[in-house]
Order: structure tokens, then C-alpha cells, then sequence
């Protein structure tokens, strides 16, 4: 039984699992959208909703909780500068994913993952 179970493992060990989920969460919010499987989509926007409201608390420890997860100074920054802001009023729902249908190659379905305006 999964009872209190929550994540998928995606096929992948931990460690590689945990890197490939901190690009996306930091290519997501860098270009603020991103394209790939579902159940990517899926974990990626667990990890980015709890870094942007993170950023919405501009505090040293909230900086240091946030920088765990994105590896980019440039994105980090934004978090706090422009989105931080941008969702002060918003309760959560920060993410949106759009479903594309079956990838070509070997019919695994398909999402982006894009920040709401």
C-alpha cells in the first residue's frame, strides 16, 4: 500500500532524480514556461509552488530555503525581485499545465508547465 506515499520516483535514483527536477523548476522559472512529459509537469510544479511562495517572504532564511533549489543567482533573484511580487495576493495556484496530447516517438503524454500572468 502507498498510504502517505506522495512523489512519483519517475524511473530515476534519487540523486539524479532530485538534480533533474531543480533545472526544471529553474529553466520554469527563467523563461517561465516549459514543455515535457506529464507526470514531469506534475512533480516539477510541486517543487516550483513551494519556491515561489517561498520568494513571496523576502527574508534572509526564505533566500537561503529558495537558493536549496535553484542554482542560478540570476533566477533567484527574479524570484524575489519580480515574481515575489507578481503573486503577493495570490494564495497559491501559481502554475498552470496545459495537456499536448502523446509524444511521436513512444507515446508518452505530454504537458506544459507554465506560470499564470
Amino acid at each position: 500500500m502507498r498510504h502517505r506515499i506522495a512523489g512519483r520516483k519517475l524511473s530515476r535514483p534519487t540523486a539524479h532524480r532530485m538534480s533533474m527536477l531543480r533545472t526544471a523548476v529553474t529553466d520554469l522559472l527563467r523563461h517561465e514556461t516549459l514543455q515535457t512529459t506529464d507526470a514531469k509537469a506534475r512533480e516539477i510544479r510541486r517543487m516550483a509552488e513551494k519556491v515561489i511562495t517561498r520568494g513571496k517572504t523576502n527574508t534572509l532564511h526564505s533566500r537561503r530555503l529558495a537558493a536549496a533549489v535553484l542554482r542560478d543567482k540570476k533566477v533567484l533573484s527574479k524570484l524575489f525581485d519580480e515574481l515575489g511580487t507578481r503573486y503577493e495576493d495570490r494564495p497559491g495556484g501559481y502554475t498552470r499545465i496545459v495537456k499536448l496530447g502523446n509524444r511521436k516517438g513512444d507515446a508518452a503524454p505530454m504537458a506544459i508547465i507554465e506560470l499564470m500572468p
